[in-house]
């Protein structure tokens, strides 16, 4: 855990933020988003929009976050489309075929860098990107390990093995269906979203962004692609990570900052002060008692999960989630 004394919107200069879960869920708006949001800006923060989703393309989005609140235009997106099209204009000729599995998004992005998008494999392209889109059927996945199995080189917009359901299970990811092609021909596909590195990368070129800061409400894509940049992250817990995964994370999950929402961009983040066994936090104290954490104290139940995830990250290993039990509910968390 880190500490600032400023509030967040002032110590970064930029902030790489996540959407689904984060700024929306949906088509419905985050509460606090929109005005936190405004208010980051007005205090001087430049706003990024970084997203795994490759079917949309940046104008898409930047429709969706104004309907939302949010006012964007199509520059303040980054997308893993942009992404994958960036490594692939790195690595083939310019006006390259590349077969798309995916959508326009995936289209626009190979346009702006250069690259010819195609949808079969009867030219032998140069490389396939694939990319989730809900109507990708067996025909253009069959093209694509066609091309695969030909030599083509294979990239994947995002790895993610589920998306968000609505108010029901979740979907089928492009990470689920990028297994469709590998099973087929032995290939692993290059990844370029969330958590590898390229996607990180894409958003701090287009943004100068000399400070970022990652704010996302997923471990496993946000917080450890944070990680794997060498950023800063802020977790908050509107969409699907909850206090106790937050706790019981591995060390390259681990953010430097925690928030209910993104009311945290706000606000200063108090500094953990470690005496001896004990982790003091604004008014709360944790600490270890043989096989379970404890806490004690009051004021913002916030600071004590901020207090108490200081000791439980003292180690390595996760902790089991038995260990913090009593506590997050000391907290009422």
């Amino acid at each position: 855990m880190k500490g600032s004394d400023r509030p967040l919107c002032e110590a970064y200069d930029v902030a790489l933020l996540d959407l689904d879960g984060v700024v929306y869920i949906g088509r419905r708006p985050v509460p606090a988003a929109a005005e936190s949001l405004a208010k980051a800006r007005a205090a001087g923060q430049r706003l990024a929009f970084v997203t795994n989703n490759a079917s949309r393309t940046p104008s898409a989005v930047a429709e969706l976050l104004t309907h939302v609140g949010v006012p964007a235009d199509a520059k303040d997106v980054v997308t893993s489309a942009q992404a994958a099209a960036r490594l692939l204009a790195e690595r083939l000729p310019a006006g390259s075929e590349v077969l798309v599995v995916g959508g326009m998004g995936l289209r626009h992005a190979l346009y702006a860098q250069g690259l010819r998008p195609v949808s079969t494999a009867a030219g032998r392209p140069a490389a396939v990107v694939q990319g989730f889109h809900p109507d990708i059927g067996y025909g253009l996945l069959s093209e694509g390990a066609q091309a695969v199995s030909g030599g083509a080189l294979f990239v994947g917009s995002n790895g993610d093995l589920t998306i968000p359901g609505g108010d029901g299970p979740p979907h089928p990811g492009n990470g689920s269906l990028l297994r469709v092609i590998s099973s087929a021909t032995g290939v692993e596909p290059i990844v370029t979203g969330k958590p590898e590195r390229p996607l990180h990368q894409e958003s701090v070129l287009r943004t100068g962004a000399r400070r970022p800061l990652v704010v996302g409400d997923r471990l496993d894509t946000d917080i450890e692609g944070a990680r794997n940049g060498d950023a800063d992250s802020l977790l908050v817990f509107t969409g699907v990570t909850d206090p106790m995964q937050a706790l019981t994370a591995p060390p390259n999950r681990r953010p430097a900052y925690l928030a209910p929402d993104l009311t945290g961009l706000l606000v200063p983040h108090p500094e953990i002060v470690r005496e001896a066994d004990a982790h003091h936090c604004h008014g709360w104290t944790a600490g270890r008692d043989g096989e379970s954490f404890t806490i004690e104290g009051s004021g913002d139940p916030y600071d004590g999960l901020r207090a108490l995830a200081s000791a439980a990250w003292e180690s390595e290993t996760p902790p089991p989630a038995k260990a913090l039990k009593s506590a997050l509910e000391r907290l009422g968390l």
